[in-house]
Order: C-alpha cells, then sequence, then structure tokens
C-alpha cells in the first residue's frame, strides 16, 4: 500500500492543473455564449422597435384621416369595393380620382 501513495501523488498534481484548465476553458465559452445572446437579443429588440415605430407611424396617418378630414369612411370602403368589382368583371381597370373636400 506504501507503493501506492507516490502514484496517487503524481495523479493528483498532474490532475488539478488540468482540471483547473477545463473549468477556465468551459467558464470562457460560457461568457462568449451570453455575450453572443446579449448581442443577438438586442439586435432582436432593436428590430422589433423599428416596426413598432412603423406601425405607430401607419396608424398616427390613419387617425389624421379619420379626425382630420371628416372622411366618409364607410363610403369610401364601398366606393372602392364597387370599383373593385367593375375591374374584376370588365376586366378594364379604372383610373376613378376623387375630388377631396377642403
Amino acid at each position: 500500500m506504501g507503493e501506492l501513495i507516490p502514484i496517487v501523488a503524481i495523479i493528483f498534481g498532474c490532475g488539478i492543473p488540468m482540471v483547473a484548465l477545463w473549468t477556465k476553458h468551459k467558464t470562457k465559452i460560457a461568457e462568449m455564449q451570453v455575450h453572443t445572446t446579449a448581442q443577438h437579443t438586442a439586435e432582436r429588440a432593436a428590430q422589433y422597435a423599428s416596426q413598432v415605430k412603423e406601425l405607430e407611424d401607419r396608424v398616427r396617418v390613419l387617425e389624421r384621416i379619420v379626425t382630420d378630414r371628416g372622411y366618409d369612411i364607410a363610403t369610401q370602403i364601398e366606393a372602392l369595393r364597387d370599383q373593385q368589382k367593375v375591374e374584376e368583371s370588365s376586366g378594364v381597370q379604372l383610373n376613378v380620382q376623387r375630388k377631396e373636400k377642403a
């Protein structure tokens, strides 16, 4: 049993630094993954913010159309539907322009 002590000492002497290197490597890999994930998340957040901004702008325009100009939206929608039905049935595209009320 006394001859095992030097062997065990050599194994532990070499094993401890190897475990330390392996742990350091795993920590570095985990940090890189966190950085990559954070970067990807930031890019996605910027894309979503851009899309939200575009949608907000579109809603603002629609609100302005409805409130500022006093349009009769239902009448205009029906007129466009009627125009589309005529174009589909005749095969001729109508270029009807409406006068806007000032």
